[in-house]
């Protein structure tokens, strides 16, 4: 049973992060998870009553909610030690953020202590069309070692549902994490 820390940001695919945390926790594994307060706005927007319920009041004995604010939050210290992050979905502001080394909210925090500890970090941005900016930030993160994964579809699996896509953009995420899990493959 591993520890992950998993980040929602405000940008668009919030049920993503939701499904990553689920899928960690059916696994076995501890979730340490912060939400922007952009992510709740975003979540209002794009989930449906029950969905925004469920979402807003997720609990399980092995997931841990902190505060965006909260600096003392184990997930703040480099000693405190965790499997992999993954930021899902990654805001360009919270991506600028990361990559420029600015740890001004615990979410930040957090990517920063697994950059410099040198441990898994995973993006997944979320911004159409990409600019200069964006991608430059991008290349720098990447060239840390950072995984980038935009969540796009992949047509060989013919998805027939938007949860298909989900499921399989997440099943990338973890796996990028270090998490076996099954999803659609190649093949």
């Amino acid at each position: 049973m591993a520890r992950f820390v998993i980040g929602i940001s405000g940008a668009s695919g919030v049920i993503l992060g939701y499904k990553c945390c689920r899928a960690l926790l059916a696994e076995g594994h501890n979730v340490h998870l912060v939400i922007s307060s952009d992510a709740h706005l975003t979540a209002k927007e794009e989930m449906d009553n029950e969905s925004l319920q469920k979402f807003t009041k997720f609990q399980h004995e092995r997931l841990i909610l902190h505060a965006p604010r909260d600096f003392t939050a184990p997930i703040a210290s480099g000693t405190f030690e965790v499997q992999a992050m993954g930021i899902v979905p990654c805001s360009m502001a919270t991506l600028a953020a990361i990559s420029c080394g600015l740890a001004d909210t615990l979410l930040r925090r957090a990517a920063d202590v697994t950059l410099k500890e040198g441990r898994k970090l995973v993006l997944v941005p979320r911004e159409l069309p990409l600019s200069a900016i964006h991608l430059e930030n991008m290349l720098k993160l990447a060239r840390l070692g950072v995984s980038i994964i935009p969540p796009q579809p992949a047509w060989y699996t013919h998805p027939k549902t938007i949860e298909d896509v989900e499921d399989f953009v997440v099943g990338r995420v973890l796996e990028q994490m270090g998490v076996k899990v099954n999803y659609p493959r190649w093949g």
